[in-house]
């Protein structure tokens, strides 16, 4: 069982991918052995495109060598759930170091991260929804948000990935979670909303710490709900 105490939320800043998975490991560690408690983290990445554990996604990368030194973008194979994306300045990362005990439900958690970006979004005054087939956050059929977990133990990692305010021009040198043109396209909390109606970044983060936690409480709860109602019957 994992044992809980107080959750946190850490800004790690800017930060190096490599060094980022390093340290998410050591809070996986530590989260597992009850000397952590619940951790939302946020940061905003150097230049990288991540490639998850789906198959054939390295292939989605369509820059070569030449050009992603060009625009100093590295490549980083990741044991993540998804296929390829880009991180990057101007974007928000959160990684969510949690127990997923007693439900040990991961579908139910990626479709939590889900509601936390939407409602998120939503009182930030940007109306998103699901996209049937498709896991992330969309507006229309423009991808805002994109998933990506990983479980050990029953301990999630990784996260979420918010295009805020960043260069867009990037995802040009992938297929963006496998999504071909045809199929949808990426777009930023900035491109989306009125000019003068993007939120300080500060705002962004406080708003999706809040409502992460509010949804993880439910996640929680939701298997105590239930074990308790079978209990009665």
């Amino acid at each position: 069982m994992v044992k809980r105490s107080p959750a946190q939320v850490v800004d790690w800043g800017r930060t190096d991918y490599r060094a980022a998975v390093v340290r998410q490991r050591e809070l996986v560690v530590s989260r597992h052995a009850g000397a952590a408690p619940d951790t939302l983290v946020f940061t905003e990445h150097n230049p990288v495109f991540t490639v998850g554990a789906r198959q054939a996604a390295a292939g989605h990368v369509l820059w070569d060598a030449k050009t992603l030194a060009a625009h100093g973008i590295d490549v980083v194979e990741t044991n993540r759930g998804g296929d390829v994306t880009y991180h990057g300045p101007g974007q928000i990362v959160g990684y969510a170091i949690v127990g997923l005990e007693p439900r040990c439900d991961l579908h139910a958690y990626l479709r939590m991260l889900e509601q936390t970006l939407i409602n998120a979004l939503g009182s930030l005054g940007l109306a998103t929804a699901r996209r049937a087939g498709q896991t992330g956050v969309w507006v229309g059929k423009r991808k805002i948000a994109a998933l990506g977990v990983a479980v050990r133990s029953w301990i999630a990692w990784h996260g979420f990935a918010l295009n805020a305010d960043g260069d867009l021009g990037p995802f040009a040198g992938i297929v963006p979670c496998g999504i071909t043109p045809e199929q949808g396209s990426v777009t930023s909390l900035a491109q989306e909303l009125s000019a003068g109606k993007m939120p300080p970044r500060e705002e962004i983060k406080a708003v999706l710490a809040a409502e992460f936690w509010t949804q993880f409480g439910d996640y929680l709860a939701t298997k105590k709900h239930a074990k308790a109602r079978k209990e009665k019957s």
